[in-house]
């Protein structure tokens, strides 16, 4: 069956009868978790509800004022899915959610032009393909494809969308002359297809058997840019990730917006700011390098006051927000000797950091595992030594009352 939707992409709303009502419980995914939803399950005799399908995802929208929370195609029957019930054989108004609905034509489009112009310009075909929320991409059987190649093809596709070629739907009944199908090249149906079979002509290049909602002229994709290539993870595959019409548009919206931003903070032209980034860059690495030299220079003359004090301590705590681990290590070093309990650490004061136990076997084994609970850490410890990464620094000073307490308590 061929839908409404697909007979006529372009219709916003449209009325028809329900034909099958059902309670059902559906498992979908929101924000990237599965999530079981109760509802109804509603065939109607016609909709301009998209089902997903062809890599295209369903359409949004409302039946009367209920949202339809998703549509999928089974054999020949489009199933919506709605939180409330509704009575067979009412007229029901459909109205497609239509800035997704067009978005999704123009990805769709433009991919069918994308496919058809590698394939025809470098014999590249492709594998398979993603209508993502934000970026798609063409999954291309090749190994690589260098940026003149790309910059060829996003050359040519934008030429034919100035050019304003029609594109067209044809549709072939099981009754069709079978010379009339094997002129179309296609990359297969899904194993319960039934009915009719739609065809997807781009004037002057090529014919391709789709169910997707697609534009009507070539000029309504706007335009084509194509973002990057890199490797898939599959063997000698290569994603092609690209933009089509309004997505280009907002995507130069948020850079443009990007730009304004960096030159109030950067005080310079936008076509220096890679240049003095590239400076900044540069010059913070040094200057953190100079910081962590300093440190370790500080981690020596505190290990060395340490040492000085006679008697010396049991414990010794001490944290450095600015230094790295290895400020730990060269106070470790320098103190040399193991009769001081060492509760030292590096990084935030409150949440992410390193620490390190040092000193006699028995209160590092005792305490290792306590302190890192205490911080929320992970860590190990083996003879003199203990180390964690933590993510609950500001629970130090608690860590310190429990070491106190130990030593009042404990005769080594």
């Amino acid at each position: 069956m061929v839908f409404k939707c697909q007979e006529n992409s372009f219709l916003k709303e449209f009325t028809s009868k329900v034909v099958h009502c059902e309670k059902v419980e559906l498992i979908t995914v929101v924000n990237g978790k599965k999530e079981e939803i109760k509802g109804y399950e509603l065939i109607l005799e016609d909709t301009i509800l998209f089902p997903e399908g062809g890599g295209q995802p369903c359409d949004h929208g409302y039946l009367n004022d209920a949202p339809v929370r998703f549509v999928v195609r089974k054999e020949d029957k489009a199933i919506h899915y709605v939180e409330a019930p509704f009575n067979v054989g009412d007229d029901v108004k459909q109205v497609v959610d239509w800035e997704r609905r067009f978005d999704h034509m123009q990805q769709h489009s433009g991919q069918h032009l994308l496919t058809a112009i590698i394939d025809r310009e470098f014999h590249i075909p492709t594998s398979s393909w993603w209508l993502g929320e934000e970026v798609s991409h063409v999954e291309l059987d090749t190994a690589s494809i260098t940026h003149g190649q790309i910059k060829t093809i996003e050359s040519i596709v934008n030429q034919l969308i100035r050019d304003g070629k029609n594109v067209t739907v044809s549709v072939y009944t099981k009754d069709s002359p079978e010379a009339e199908l094997n002129e179309v090249r296609a990359r297969g149906l899904p194993a319960d297809h039934k009915g009719d079979i739609r065809v997807i002509t781009i004037q002057d290049v090529e014919s391709n058997m789709c169910c997707g909602t697609h534009v009507q002229n070539l000029s309504q994709l706007q335009v084509i840019k194509l973002l990057h290539a890199e490797k898939s993870k599959r063997k000698d595959k290569t994603f092609l990730y690209f933009l089509v019409g309004n997505r280009v548009v907002k995507r130069l919206d948020t850079c443009i917006d990007r730009e304004q931003k960096l030159t109030t903070l950067l005080k310079n032209n936008p076509s220096e700011h890679v240049d003095l980034v590239d400076k900044l860059v540069k010059n913070t690495k040094t200057l953190s390098k100079n910081l962590q030299t300093v440190l370790k220079d500080l981690a020596v003359m505190e290990a060395r006051s340490l040492k000085s004090l006679d008697p010396p301590p049991k414990y010794f705590s001490m944290h450095r927000k600015e230094a790295e681990p290895d400020f730990m290590n060269t106070f470790i070093k320098e103190l040399g000797r193991t009769d001081i309990f060492l509760f030292l650490s590096t990084g935030d004061e409150k949440t992410v950091g390193n620490i390190v136990l040092y000193g006699e076997e028995k209160p590092v084994s005792d305490l290792g595992n306590q302190i890192c609970e205490l911080l929320d850490g992970k860590g190990a410890g083996k003879g003199n030594k203990f180390q964690a990464k933590v993510t609950k620094m500001a629970n130090r000073k608690k860590a310190e009352q429990r070491i106190s307490d130990y030593f009042k308590l404990v005769v080594l």
